[in-house]
This record gives structure tokens, C-alpha cells and sequence, in this order.
């Protein structure tokens, strides 16, 4: 369902940049603004674990913690059947974790020391083992179409501003001023609302990896409770990181609930409690 859901959400995208692009900017500005926001995150997905990893300056995994980490995600790895991913750890006292990379063969998982200090041996496993589904699942790939089509709507709006758009669009003046304000707001929503519906993914395939649903639903109360007291003063400085986090690592501006990347965590909670309801399986980490 979570695929399905994805999907649809991808194609309403699809449909939305096409409409949108029809009316403000014709053909022509269309396949125009596409092609810059292509050649734009292509490059950044290309690029987006060093860039990220350098930019939230996070390490190799070393010392006795660092060497127990990397153990620990590469014996998940093996038993998922994927490729193992690097391994670093940020010196972070918000407890966090995200996951990067442009395919399983070229990822990474990075964990903040406050997470490693914070969280028990089984809830760390959980939260890694929630990274590593998103390297599964190709999160990264489809955050980053859904972000190329975003920014190629919001180009289309810039190029109506600047350079007048479709004249011969049936909104006229005034709904044509409305499209480009709403155009880039519609875009934001939907992208957001791919990004939650990863997320709930990540859970349940993080929860099988691990192999207990409740280590994960501890992780994320522990977790959440703290990022909302804890400043991360580097996610702060580059929100547009903030989606690849295990929970929202922003607080400090209070930025409107409306856009962000991840559902509410009492609500992650109550569905991995749920489906732990369904499978009383042991982990391989009990």
C-alpha cells in the first residue's frame, strides 16, 4: 500500500507540473524549467552523501562505540540481503540518524552520539535498521524526482513572474498571479506528503530488519522527546536536510506543522505498537 500510495502522489506530481506548466509558461518554458531541475538534482543525488556527510560533519565510525555500530549495521545489512553501507557517527548531542546515498551500492548510515549514548543496545538496532530500509526502498531516488519536479514547478512560477508566462492562458491576470503562488505550495504539499508516506514505510520494513517493532517505537519516544529540547544547530542552518532524519531534528523556529517532512511520532509509535500486536517474532538482536 505504501508503494501504491507513493505512486499516486508521484503521478498527481507529474500531472500537477504539467498542468501548471501548460498554463504559465507554455511548452516551450515547460520543458525548460524540467530540464534545469534535472540537471540540478541530478547533481546533488550524484553527489548527496559527501555533500551531506561534510556538511552535518560526520566521521568514520571508529573507537569501541564507532566499531560496535558498524558491526551492528553490517550483520542487519547481511541478514536484509543488501549491500552494506558505510558507516559514520556525527558529534551531535540530538539523538538522530539518516540514511544517504544515491543507490544501496553507493549509501551510507550516519547516527549522532547522543544517539549512541542516549538509546539501548535494541533501540539503536531499530533505528539503524529504519535506515537501512530507506536504502532499500531507494528513498533517496524517489525524494529525488519528487524534488525535481517541486523545483521545476517553482521555476515555472518564477519564469511567469519575471517573464509574463502563457498570455494565452484562459486564467487571466489575476488567476495567473493566484497559480503562481499556489503552484509551488501544491508541489511542497505533495512532496511532504511522499516524504511521510516513506517514512511509515521505513518503519515497518526498519521493524522487520530489526526484528521487533516495539524496539523501534521506544526509539522513536526517546528520540522525539529529546530532539524537542536538544538544538541541532546544523540541521537548523540547512533545513532542507531535515527530511532525511529519522525524526524532525528543526524546533528551534518552530516552522508550521503543516510542512513537515515527518508524520507526528505518537502516530509512528501506535502503528508499529499495532503491528507488533500482529507478530510477537523475536528479533535477532534478543
Amino acid at each position: 500500500m505504501g508503494y501504491l500510495r507513493t505512486a499516486i502522489l508521484m503521478a498527481a506530481m507529474t500531472a500537477l507540473f504539467l498542468g501548471i506548466g501548460a498554463l504559465l509558461a507554455g511548452i516551450g518554458g515547460m520543458v525548460i524549467a524540467l530540464v534545469i531541475a534535472v540537471a540540478m538534482n541530478a547533481f546533488t543525488w550524484w553527489n548527496s552523501d559527501k555533500m551531506v556527510l561534510r556538511m552535518h560533519g560526520a566521521q568514520p565510525a571508529s573507537g569501541r562505540m564507532g566499531d560496535d555500530l558498524r558491526r551492528m549495521v553490517h550483520d542487519m545489512a547481511d541478514r536484509a540481503g543488501m549491500p552494506r553501507p558505510k558507516v559514520y557517527v556525527i558529534d551531535n548531542a540530538q539523538p538522530n540518524a539518516f540514511a544517504t546515498g544515491r543507490n544501496p551500492q553507493n549509501a551510507a548510515v550516519a547516527a549522532t552520539s547522543g544517539l549512541l549514548q542516549s538509546l539501548s543496545r535494541e533501540e539503536i538496532a531499530a533505528v539503524m535498521a529504519h535506515e537501512l530500509a530507506h536504502i532499500r526502498n531507494h528513498d533517496t531516488t524517489i525524494m529525488t524526482i519528487t524534488a525535481t519536479f517541486a523545483g521545476a514547478i517553482s521555476m515555472l512560477a518564477n519564469f511567469a513572474l519575471f517573464f509574463g508566462g502563457n498570455r494565452n492562458n484562459p486564467l487571466g491576470l489575476i488567476g495567473t498571479l493566484a497559480l503562481m503562488i499556489l503552484a509551488p505550495l501544491g508541489a511542497a504539499l505533495v512532496q511532504m506528503a511522499i516524504s511521510r508516506g516513506r517514512e511509515y514505510a521505513a518503519d515497518r520494513a526498519g521493524a522487520e530488519i530489526c526484528g521487533n517493532p516495539l524496539w523501534l517505537a521506544s526509539a522513536l519516544e526517546k528520540i522525539s522527546g529529546m530532539a524537542a529540547r536538544i538544538d541541532n544547530d546544523t540541521a537548523e542552518r540547512n533545513p532542507a536536510t531535515a527530511h532525511m532524519f529519522i525524526v524532525n531534528p528543526l524546533h528551534a523556529h518552530k516552522r508550521d506543522r503543516l510542512f513537515s517532512t515527518h508524520p507526528a511520532a505518537e502516530n509512528r509509535i501506535r502503528a508499529l505498537r499495532e503491528m507488533a500486536g500482529r507478530s510477537a517474532r523475536p528479533g535477532p538482536w534478543a
